[in-house]
Parts: structure tokens; C-alpha cells; sequence
């Protein structure tokens, strides 16, 4: 019993450690389009977008909106641009 109580535990334990390491991001570009990507991204310095954590909140005087695409890419003049 006390085998299986181990076993259970361990499982558990291993279960909350990798739920808890999934990260995201917010990614803003000039244009004011923000969206949520998956993990910490790397994009190209002449593509001048803002990376923040999944937290992060725009303020009052602030003009972003969302926009959402489960691809992997960026928004630029109002379309989306995949990056493969």
C-alpha cells in the first residue's frame, strides 16, 4: 500500500510540476494589434514587435486590440504573416 501511495504521489507531483511550466506571451506591433502566442517567441528585430508576459494589460491611454490566430506568426497592416 504504502508502494502504491508513493507511486501516486510522485505522479502527481510530476503532473503539477509540467502543468505549471507551460508558458505564454502577449505580442503588440505598431500597428496596435496584440495576441497571445504560446511560449516565449523570437521574432526578427526589424519586425518592432513587444513581447510581454501573458499577464500584462494595456493602460487607459493605450490603443491596442486583440486579435487572435492559432498559427505561428505575426500580424502586419491587418493580415496575418506565417512564419514556417
Amino acid at each position: 500500500m504504502k508502494t502504491l501511495t508513493a507511486a501516486i504521489l510522485v505522479g502527481a507531483s510530476a503532473l503539477a510540476f509540467t502543468a505549471g511550466s507551460a508558458s505564454a506571451a502577449i505580442v503588440c506591433n505598431d500597428d496596435g494589434d496584440c495576441w497571445h502566442v504560446q511560449g516565449r517567441p523570437d521574432y526578427r528585430p526589424e519586425l518592432k514587435l513587444r513581447i510581454y508576459g501573458d499577464d500584462w494589460k494595456w493602460s487607459d491611454h493605450e490603443h491596442y486590440r486583440w486579435r487572435e490566430h492559432k498559427g505561428h506568426g505575426y500580424w502586419h497592416r491587418g493580415a496575418w504573416i506565417d512564419i514556417k
